[in-house]
């Protein structure tokens, strides 16, 4: 890529201490289908940050395969999952779970997040039983699909409605270490797993290779789990690389923490200095999503030395472009890119047409 890009937050392939721990273990023999040593002690060094002991604890490739596999397992034929209209499953996966026969039914987000309003809301409209899919699952996202947080109080408040009607409350992980490392959070591995029945925990998207880490808090969801992996086609016969990754995340220095504050700390520099050269936000950034809304002539321009999406077309004059920041992210680069934004400003300003004395 001759870019230097701000599309997401896996160009790169892995922080080298994976690598290294990969390569050192590569000629040690293991049990096949996670049952490997690695697998056992990764899990161990996961559920040292979670309050139950007895936690089931999975490792799957990807967080569409999570997703699948999870929401299939959990849920009969006939029921439904509740989730923002801007949430993951909705609008990039393809319709994966309408594939494996699920309905979801979304509602309106509120700074890219669900409410207990919106979820109450959402049980009403779609209560006439049996002439309508039953609503039974609770899809949350942290971080959210446009980079914000949830609070301890907002995901409690869900959790207390959840329990209360019988919803089971799943939170996607892919950008989980963002979210526990963003300056505004205030909440743990621990309260997420007492507060949620099942979550997953995204390394691909915090300098794993690939993987995700499934953890299902609620006993009665884990059982027979590992069949469905299997016939989801998850279960890799070589799990210890999987497993691997994560019991270096999860190691004493603490990688996993440590690699998402970077790119959070890379994403805080990188939306002040935009703020400061005069554009607007179209999101507050919390995590390593910046959603800045700027002009599409500035925006051909920072196209010839940086990749990042545009996000969607504010006017005819300008456009959100979506930058993520990462583990590896170079501070030079933002930099950079800072430097390009307020390079064009000023030189937009220097050619507008003054308007002649009268």
């Amino acid at each position: 890529m001759s870019n230097y890009s701000f599309l997401d937050d896996y160009s790169e392939g892995a922080h080298p201490q994976i690598l290294q721990a990969l390569t050192a273990t590569n000629a040690v023999q293991q049990a096949p289908y996670g049952e490997d040593a690695y697998s056992h002690k990764a899990k161990a060094r996961i559920r040292s940050h979670l309050v139950n002991p007895d936690c089931s604890i999975f490792f799957v490739a990807s967080g569409t395969l999570a997703n699948i596999v999870m929401i299939g397992s959990f849920l009969r034929p006939h029921e439904a999952v509740i989730a923002a209209a801007s949430g993951h499953i909705v609008v990039r996966e393809t319709g994966a779970i309408e594939a494996i026969g699920h309905k979801i039914i979304t509602v309106p987000p509120v700074n890219g997040k669900l409410t207990p309003d919106s979820i109450r809301a959402a049980l009403e409209a779609n209560a006439h039983f049996p002439h309508m899919a039953k609503p039974r699952l609770v899809y949350v996202s942290n971080a959210t699909e446009i980079g914000t947080i949830y609070s301890k109080a907002e995901l409690q408040a869900i959790s207390i409605l959840c329990r209360e009607r019988d919803l089971i409350l799943f939170l996607d992980g892919a950008r989980l270490g963002a979210a526990l490392a963003g300056r505004q959070n205030d909440l743990t591995l621990a309260d997420i797993g007492l507060l949620t029945d099942a979550f997953w925990i995204g390394g691909t998207k915090v300098g794993a290779l690939l993987g995700e880490a499934i953890v299902i808090s609620n006993p009665s969801l884990a059982k027979d789990f590992a069949f469905h992996i299997k016939q989801r086609g998850g279960l890799l016969a070589k799990g210890r690389i999987l497993a691997l990754q994560f019991h270096e995340l999860f190691g004493p220095e603490n990688l996993f923490f440590n690699l998402a504050r970077h790119s959070t700390a890379m994403a805080e520099k990188l939306a002040a200095g935009i703020v400061k050269a005069g554009y607007q936000l179209a999101a507050n950034t919390e995590t390593n999503q910046i959603f800045p809304i700027l002009p599409n002539a500035l925006i051909e321009s920072l196209n010839k030395f940086f990749a990042f999406y545009v996000w969607e077309k504010r006017d005819e004059l300008s456009s959100v472009i979506r930058l993520v920041t990462s583990w590896a992210t170079e501070e030079a680069q933002v930099d950079r890119l800072v430097e390009a934004i307020n390079s064009w400003t000023v030189s937009a300003a220097n050619v507008q047409p003054t308007t002649p004395l009268s």
